[in-house]
Order: C-alpha cells, then structure tokens, then sequence
C-alpha cells in the first residue's frame, strides 16, 4: 500500500514538473539512505543523468514562468511529463524492470501496469495545470504565471519528499487535487456564464 502511495505521490510530483521527483529519487538514493532503488532503476543515481536532468530542470523552471512560453512548454510536457510520470511511479512503486527486454514477459507479469498507472495519474496533473494556466494568466495579465508556477515546482519538491518519506500523507494531496479540479471546472463554468451575459447585454445595447 506505502508503494502504491509512494508511486502515485511521485507521478502526481511529475505531472507538475517532469525532472523534480526523478532528480529528487536520484540523489537521495546516491547521497542518502532514505530510499533504496531497485537494480533496474538504479541508473537514477549515476552522475552523468542527474546533471542532466539538473540542466532539463533549470530549462523547465525558466520557461514556465514567462507568459505564452510556459503554453509552448506546457505542449512540449504533455508527452514529457507523462513519461517522466511513469517512470518516477515505476521506480518508486519498486518496479524491477525499465527497459523492456523481452516484451511478452513485461506483459505477461504485469510489469507494465505500475508505469501505465504512472502515466495516466501525471497526465490528469499535467492537464489540469496545462488548463488552469491560460486562466491564471488572463486574469492576472501575465503577472500571475511566475507565481503560480514557483507554487508549482514548491509542491512538487515537496510531494516527491513526502512520497518518499511520508507516503501516507499523499492521500491528502489526492483530495486537494480531486477538490482543485472541481473548483476548477466551476470557476471555468462561471466565467462562461459570465461572457455570456456579458455578450447578451451589449446585444440588448
């Protein structure tokens, strides 16, 4: 269950910004004791992809803090983050597997379902971020897309830590999303409904 939770937390930590939870597995797996890698995701920890990701990283953090290129940046995550989704759930789930070396065996032993699941939880992230985005920033005009989106990379430094260490409180974090996504879609629904009377009066007028 305490993996299941782990994965889920990392995979949600992804859909936010791709590179945190699977930068963040690789040093404390390198430099700490506080998680323990399986052989087959033990690539994390190597120098060589930690820099790069640190580098991929520092690229993301720019670009989604200025208006319009973080929607460019937001198209270009859409296939990123998911994947990074997967494999952030399949490491932190303790999925022994990576690449697929034999593919009848990674279907056959369900080796497959921790990184689909993985993929699907940051890809629900990825798209309410994506669609809460253009609406931060047309009604702030743009002076709301660094905030939110350092709010963002906050939240996923700290989920990626607490699905390590505390992945039992990643429950909390599931009701705040599922909570998010219905004030969302209300808020969406009410600003529709308000173009609309507003387009109604100046026909009256």
């Amino acid at each position: 269950m305490f993996e299941v939770l782990t994965g889920t937390g990392l995979a949600a930590s992804a859909g936010l910004n791709a590179y945190i939870p699977l930068l963040t597995m690789g040093l404390l797996a390198r430099y700490t004791d506080l998680i323990d890698l399986p052989s087959g995701w033990a690539w994390l920890g190597n120098g060589w992809v930690m820099a790069i990701l640190a580098a991929l990283l520092a690229v993301e953090v720019v670009a989604d803090k200025v208006p319009v290129v973080d929607h460019v940046n937001d198209v270009v995550q859409t296939v990123v983050r998911p994947t990074a989704g997967g494999l952030a759930f399949g490491a932190g789930s303790s999925a022994e597997t990576v690449t697929v070396s034999d593919p009848g065996s990674f279907f056959s032993s369900h080796q497959w379902v921790p990184v689909v699941t993985g993929v699907l939880v940051a890809l629900g992230v990825h798209l309410l971020k994506s669609a809460a985005r253009p609406v931060i920033n047309a009604t702030t005009a743009g002076v709301g897309a660094p905030v939110a989106s350092t709010a963002e990379d906050a939240t996923s430094v700290l989920m990626s830590v607490v699905a390590i260490l505390l992945p039992v409180l990643v429950l909390f974090f599931l009701v705040g999303l599922v909570a998010s996504l219905f004030w969302f879609r209300r808020r969406r629904a009410d600003r529709r409904r308000e173009r609309e009377a507003a387009r109604a009066a100046g026909f009256r007028v």
